[in-house]
């Protein structure tokens, strides 16, 4: 199922490297909404094998429209991309980009940890601070656009603090959710401000992010941070390393509580039976996002042999 690296010429490379950093590659949630969509169809006639015009017709789409705009998001055609929108995509990752943690042991938490093709400097709330709930804590958010599709995003003087998805369950329901983690906060919207860190993000400058939660979820937290993009894990592999092998379950809820998605890829955690386990904002995300993380990782690949 990995994309075989003979596909990418050089000059195909160069187009895709190009392209990454030209901002042609920012979509706006409309791109996002027919990529949900023709994922929901694939999964559902992945047995079937739909051609490009089974899969425009069902989204309403012409074959020439849908074509311009799936390759604007992935970078390589539909056809070449099917094989990673299949019920098997995580038992394939798992398979073959499966992280050992290795490189966790150079993260720590106040030390600086690629992702994203981003540096992120990260810090963590005390846990007393983290005991008074938010209170004498300004918190900052609005909402942007990224290839998933919309985002909620918070942050503090020290970093970014939240980030959630609102296509699955909206904004309020969003907002809520994140709000609930620090209700003494006091709470603002800065559309414009938001906007610029969306693009240091999606650019993948320099980020920093503040941390708040307790400590084992901390320990989680920053186990997340060293699964390099392209590869994944397991709850019960993230237990051990952290020094608590029989603590799988808790784990999990801690992954669960991670308020910063994407940037602390809890996404990248799946299950030992090769299930993709839950996702906080929405499997149709999850899903998204490790497969757009794994085709990223084959151009990549691609480009250092074409080198």
């Amino acid at each position: 199922m990995q994309m075989p690296t003979r596909f990418f010429s050089k000059k195909r490379v160069a187009r895709l490297q190009k392209r990454a950093h030209s901002g042609r590659m920012k979509q706006d949630p409309y791109h996002y909404q027919i990529i949900a969509r023709a994922i929901e169809f694939i999964e559902r006639s992945h047995t079937e094998q739909p051609s490009l015009d089974d899969i425009a017709s069902a989204i309403g789409l012409s074959p020439a429209h849908f074509q311009r705009v799936f390759t604007a998001w992935a970078g390589v055609s539909p056809k070449r991309y099917q094989q990673y929108l299949s019920l098997n995509l995580a038992k394939t990752l798992l398979a073959e980009r499966y992280s050992l943690l290795e490189t966790a042991h150079e993260v720590g938490l106040s030390g600086p940890s690629r992702l994203h093709d981003m540096f992120l400097t990260w810090e963590a709330m005390t846990p007393g601070d983290f005991a008074k709930a938010g209170a004498d804590l300004n918190i900052a958010y609005g909402y942007v656009d990224t290839p998933y599709g919309e985002m909620l995003i918070m942050w503090t003087p020290r970093g970014i603090c939240g980030l959630g998805f609102t296509d699955v369950k909206g904004r309020d329901w969003t907002y809520q959710d994140l709000v609930k983690r620090w209700p003494k906060a006091k709470y603002f919207e800065d559309q414009d401000k938001a906007r610029v860190f969306a693009d240091t993000l999606l650019a993948g400058k320099e980020a920093r992010l503040h941390l708040m939660g307790q400590p084992f979820q901390l320990k989680v937290w920053e186990a997340l941070l060293a699964i390099p993009s392209g590869e994944v894990t397991t709850y019960s592999t993230i237990a051990e390393h952290i020094g608590n092998p029989k603590a799988v379950r808790a784990v999990g809820t801690a992954v669960g509580r991670n308020p910063i998605s994407w940037l602390v890829p809890c996404h990248r955690v799946l299950r030992k039976s090769g299930g993709l386990g839950g996702y906080h904002w929405g499997l149709p995300v999850k899903r998204t996002i490790l497969m757009r993380e794994a085709l990223r990782k084959d151009v990549a690949n691609a480009q250092n042999t074409a080198a």
